[in-house]
């Protein structure tokens, strides 16, 4: 006891050019991890994966699934029925699926009187709507009608048995055009962060409205085909032949679990996911490649170098969101254990090609409600987050400061964002599990079939791996000497956090900004921070001393007194 707390004091003194300096066995775990990790591993399976229009029961989707058990496999780990005992161990779970799996097949459109094709399946595979059926083997032939706009006077055109085309998304208009005999639907609709004037031939995916088929389909057209379209249109031209191949058929819903037991608490774990599904490379076959290397590092590391930790690591594959939630929801006792969830989620982008940014997205801060200074919402958009929904912890400072030194390092940009929502960290926090998402945007190419393999680059999936893992292995096998050094990080983004808000709320008054406003976000920022120290509480795997605990409370007055000198300054 005694030498812990003069090691505690002694690291204090130090001070912040320490806390700035890596620290020595975190560089020791990336070290380890980078000797071992290979990007072009990972590049492989993404590719493997990428070559398949992915959702879950479908062929693609188990297809990937097994690959990566057999990548798991080789690596060490044993299937859990057979070895129940295993410290290394995988297991792929199935559960019947509540309707058909879907799968598309091929798809082709073409003008009246044209002998190519204005749009096929073989250069733009997210044409199909997810859920469309199949036309005739040998395909239509019908009249297009133009929904120029949704007022009651368009609704009035007979739709009987013709095409019905809208510049609006699918599930705006699908519905009632059925309703009105439609045999089938064009839908225009791209987001401006797509350049759909520059990527023209490109289209996003998407899906029909509602969970079951109808018998009808729907095509999605790119800017090119659209153009050419209203042109044939404009000039009475209103007919075009459609062929649409689908497959349902009655599946399980897979996922694969594996796991590297703790050796001291194997109870408590953290968990990493990647979701399978969707037809993309970057999106999100990088997230499956991967992760699928990063196990195989980590079983590797265990059996040559005896790399172990106290807790338990999980790698999760399966469907987005749906599958996490029911990870968390089908075994209470596991999941009030995990004490942090980490997503993995188009994380391996050629920023060159793409335009993205990596990015982690952090857990609800304050940023979330009141961005401004550097912080900046990406094009996906903001959430809406209330001072109730803020998660104070830190997880989101400490694995910034692993990935930006990493980008230091190896002159790879990475930024953060503040919460938005959308992949598979949102489970974790509807259970009160802190969790943050590792993804890149704004990404031109972003569920366009413009995301294929070229677009993907194993030096990053390098970067975002070794970081990955190597910040796993921190949090799993911290002792208190490790959780002292967090928790002076924690404190030290806390300084620096309020003296830049106050730096603002300074400049917000002097445009005639209400002292009432600025005062609640300096407050909400200290009290997230305040918040953030006393989760370092939990951080020490053999538990946290007084000592440990002394030294929150003293970081936590540190910036209750900073927050009354700025305070005093606003007045």
């Amino acid at each position: 006891m005694h030498f812990r707390i003069t090691y505690i004091l002694c690291f204090l003194l130090l001070g912040q050019v320490f806390a700035q300096s890596p620290n020595p066995q975190i560089q020791k775990y990336v070290d380890e991890v980078g000797t071992v990790f290979s990007g072009e591993k990972a590049l492989e399976t993404t590719a493997y994966v990428s070559r398949f229009w992915r959702l879950p029961g479908n062929p693609g989707f188990d297809s990937s699934i097994y690959y990566v058990a057999k990548i798991l496999e080789k690596a060490g780990f044993q299937e859990k029925n057979q070895f129940p005992d295993a410290v290394l161990s995988y297991r792929i779970e199935g559960r019947v699926m509540s309707h058909p799996a879907w799968s598309p097949v091929g798809a082709h459109i073409s003008l009246a009187g044209e002998k190519l094709p204005l749009m096929h399946f073989s250069s733009n595979r997210n044409m199909i709507a997810i859920r469309s059926s199949s036309t005739a083997a040998e395909g239509v032939e019908a009249e297009v009608v133009w929904l120029q706009d949704m007022s009651a006077k368009s609704w009035q055109q007979d739709m009987e048995g013709k095409i019905v085309f809208c510049e609006a998304s699918m599930g705006s208009f699908y519905r009632k055009a059925r309703q009105k005999g439609a045999i089938g639907a064009f839908s225009y609709a791209i987001p401006d962060f797509n350049q759909p004037e520059k990527n023209d031939t490109l289209v996003p995916f998407s899906s029909l409205p509602g969970r079951a088929a109808d018998g009808g389909w729907g095509i999605f057209l790119s800017k090119r085909a659209k153009d050419a379209l209203i042109q044939k249109l404009k000039a009475g031209e209103k007919r075009v032949r459609v062929w649409v191949k689908t497959e349902f058929h009655d599946a399980d819903e897979l996922c694969l679990i594996a796991e590297i037991q703790g050796e001291s608490r194997p109870d408590q774990r953290l968990v990493f996911s990647a979701h399978v599904q969707e037809p993309g490379a970057n999106d999100n076959a990088s997230g499956v490649g991967c992760q699928a290397e990063m196990a195989r590092v980590a079983a590797d590391l265990w059996r040559s170098q005896g790399l172990r930790a106290a807790r338990t690591m999980t790698f999760y594959w399966g469907n987005e969101i749906s599958g996490i939630h029911r990870y968390l929801s089908e075994d209470k006792e596991r999941t009030d254990n995990i004490l942090w969830g980490i997503s993995l989620d188009m994380v391996g982008e050629d920023t060159e090609k793409t335009g993205g940014t990596f990015l982690i997205e952090k857990l609800p801060d304050p940023s979330a409600i009141w961005t401004r200074g550097e912080d900046e919402h990406t094009e996906w958009g903001a959430g809406r987050v209330t001072q109730k929904e803020l998660f104070p912890h830190y997880l989101n400072d400490f694995m910034l400061n692993r990935f930006l030194e990493r980008g230091k390092k190896e002159n790879w940009q990475v930024k953060s964002n503040p919460f938005e929502g959308g992949s598979d960290h949102i489970p974790f926090l509807g259970v009160k599990k802190p969790a943050v998402l590792l993804w890149h945007f704004t990404d031109q190419y972003y569920h366009t079939d413009g995301d294929r393999i070229d677009k993907v680059s194993a030096k990053t999936l390098a970067h975002v791996g070794i970081s990955a893992l190597s910040a796993a292995y921190v949090l799993c096998g911290a002792d208190e000497e490790m959780a002292t050094f967090v928790l002076r990080e924690v404190e030290q983004a806390a300084q620096d956090r309020l003296n830049k808000e106050c730096a603002l709320s300074l400049e917000a008054m002097k445009e005639n900004a209400v002292y009432a406003r600025e005062s609640e976000i300096l407050q909400s920022w200290t009290d997230w921070y305040k918040g953030a120290m006393q989760s370092c509480a939990e951080l020490p795997a053999e538990g946290a001393s007084d000592a440990f605990l002394s030294l929150i409370a003293q970081g936590q007055r540190k910036i209750d007194k900073q927050l009354k000198n700025c305070l005093r300054q606003l007045k």
